[in-house]
């Protein structure tokens, strides 16, 4: 008798569990049907529709604004009105799908494209009045030096619209929110520059064949209670991934003029670098309000210390390559630190120090390219790299061995181009310097640090820090005795014929050229020294302790191969032993113990 109430309980729950998840699927069917007509409703909203939904006080001053009481040029005005509602009502849509629980990451954006499209020619208008009023300046203050101006004759955007591939919702705070649009355009614009070259000859020069992929970022901040719920937008180009464009002389063929096709392509590509490349923004007011702290502003600096490269690609037939480098964290002419040229030589030494202003630490990147200098040629490219700032600690020195690779973007090339060795340290505005003595605090500070130590929101610092780059590298000068115990060697190469060697160190303090040198060990790959030697070191954090390992001959030496090492390490913790690898052996490894003594500079009156 059991077995056939459980059996009829069991068939009455399984038909309930089906009729409810049917009801529940007809729900969820319905709901999302109704978000997409709603969607859908909002797509095909204009203006006037909005008008009438919601009151006039509702909507920002700019927006009610008649023709003639607007700026001067009337297109203007209304890109503002067409980008502003539309803005809304794609947040409207965002809302209305977050409530719903369905992903937004990569949403398509065929109704925006749409949209798009219908009003296209009003953005191409006053988009172009707004392009040739703020790029000109750029273009200007970035003009080859062989030419007299540079300007717009012609510009206009075409008649196809930018299509839409994808948004995203980044994480952010209770004061904005920052979107992320996926954007691509190839384009049919119209744009000519009218040249002037210093000999008074007149090009027009016609920029052709458009293609352009990449990432806008959107910020909506601050966050109101009055429509349209934000009080201003910034956008920026967040990542450019192709930017294809042909230049051509107008009647004419721009090659004819050698140098000039490739200064004016530079100066394109900095201009847009300049004007609106993350971390560069451009604001948009939507609610009367003061939104100065929405603008660029930098966070703190980088120094640099360029200490050396090894192994890298010889790019010469009869010769060496004659390496130099090019870092930056903004790849803007006047932001780029070139490094000196190291004639006839694959593994450099350039002990070179260079410091950057540091916009946004969470998505810059420092950037170093080696080149072999040719000359009166075109340098040839060795090698590129790169490091994120985010995975740098404030405060803390960080030293860096870097893999050359061909291109950053596409890494397929896995050829052997050589290392570059960096040590960086990324210094917050409003904090305390990082580089402090644990023995001896009471070192001199120059006036810069002064200025750096003393800024509490970073913009003084930076301006200090700007207009002081050119004359004061040497931020922190850090004075004392270096001591230096070569203690063993381990598993060095044989360099003579009985399978031994007769090895010997000696040690060389770069930029004072001081010298000291071990005995020479008798018949051993393994030697013991236990000999210490003192420097007396007048710049320590930019100097560089070298120690080559050789092998005694009667006739000579030979030299098996060196290790190169900053200071900063022995200024900070005071004293440490460590095994070095010996660079240029197949094998071999030395021990050192090395001792700092500060010796603290009279204070300045």
């Amino acid at each position: 008798m059991s077995f056939y109430l459980n059996l009829v309980f069991g068939v009455a729950l399984g038909i309930g569990l089906i009729v409810g998840f049917a009801r529940y699927e007809n729900t969820r069917s319905k709901r999302r049907s109704d978000l997409a007509a709603t969607v859908a409703a909002f797509a095909r909203m204009t203006v006037h529709d909005s008008r009438k939904i919601l009151p006039a006080e509702f909507y920002p001053s700019w927006s009610r604004m008649e023709k003639k009481d607007s700026y001067s040029q009337p297109h203007l005005m209304e890109l503002k009105v067409w980008f502003g509602h539309y803005l809304c009502v794609y947040m409207h849509m965002l809302i209305i799908v977050c409530i719903d629980n369905v992903s937004i990451d990569n949403l398509q954006l065929n109704w925006l494209n749409v949209q798009l499209e219908k009003i296209w020619p009003y953005v191409n208008e006053a988009a172009s009045e707004l392009i040739r009023s703020s790029v000109e300046p750029i273009l200007e203050q970035y003009r080859p030096v062989i030419l007299s101006s540079l300007k717009f004759s012609k510009l206009t955007l075409g008649t196809v619209a930018p299509q839409f591939t994808g948004v995203s919702i980044l994480e952010g705070d209770a004061k904005g929110i920052t979107m992320e649009l996926e954007m691509e355009w190839d384009g049919n614009p119209n744009i000519v520059l009218d040249i002037k070259t210093k000999v008074g000859v007149g090009l027009p020069i016609q920029v052709k064949n458009i293609g352009f992929s990449g990432l806008f970022r959107l910020i909506f901040r601050p966050l109101v209670d009055e429509f349209p719920c934000f009080g201003a937008v910034c956008f920026s180009l967040r990542e450019k991934k192709n930017l294809d464009f042909t230049l051509k002389v107008v009647g004419g063929d721009l090659s004819a003029i050698p140098g000039i096709s490739d200064a004016i392509e530079d100066t394109i590509r900095d201009a847009i670098e300049d004007s609106i490349t993350w971390p560069v923004r451009q604001i948009i007011p939507i609610l009367p309000g003061d939104y100065s702290d929405l603008e660029l502003k930098p966070v703190g600096t980088l120094d640099v210390k360029l200490i050396q490269a090894k192994g890298l690609t010889n790019k010469d037939i009869i010769g060496k390559s004659d390496p130099y480098a090019v870092i930056f964290i903004r790849p803007v002419r006047d932001r780029m630190k070139t490094s000196k040229t190291i004639n006839n030589q694959l593994n450099p030494i350039w002990n070179e120090h260079f410091d950057f202003i540091v916009e946004d630490e969470s998505t810059q990147y420092l950037t170093i390219r080696v080149f072999d200098d040719e000359g009166v040629q075109a340098s040839e490219l060795i090698g590129c790299a790169h490091v994120a700032l985010k995975d740098l600690e404030p405060g803390k020195v960080k030293d860096v061995w870097l893999k050359l690779v061909k291109d950053l973007v596409i890494q397929r090339d896995n050829k052997d181009r050589g290392q570059v060795h960096l040590e960086l340290l990324f210094c917050p505005f409003g904090t305390e310097s990082g580089l402090t003595n644990p023995f001896n605090t009471d070192f001199r500070l120059t006036s810069l640090e002064k200025a750096l130590k003393s800024g509490n929101d970073g913009t003084e610092a930076a301006d200090i820090a700007k207009s002081s780059s050119q004359r004061r590298k040497d931020v922190v000068i850090v004075r004392g005795v270096l001591s230096v115990t070569v203690i063993t060697a381990e598993n060095l190469p044989a360099v003579d014929l009985m399978g031994k060697s007769d090895p010997f160190v000696v040690l060389v303090l770069k930029k004072s050229e001081q010298k000291h040198k071990t005995r020479v060990v008798n018949n051993t790959l393994n030697p013991v020294w236990n000999q210490t030697f003192d420097f007396v070191v007048e710049d320590g954090l930019h100097d560089l302790l070298i120690t080559e390992v050789y092998d005694h001959d009667t006739f000579g030496k030979d030299k098996m191969g060196r290790c190169i090492m900053t200071l900063t390490r022995v200024i900070l913790e005071g004293e440490f032993t460590d095994t070095f690898p010996i660079d240029g052996t197949k094998s071999g490894i030395l021990h050192l113990h090395l001792k700092w003594t500060p010796q603290p500079l009279p204070r300045d009156p």
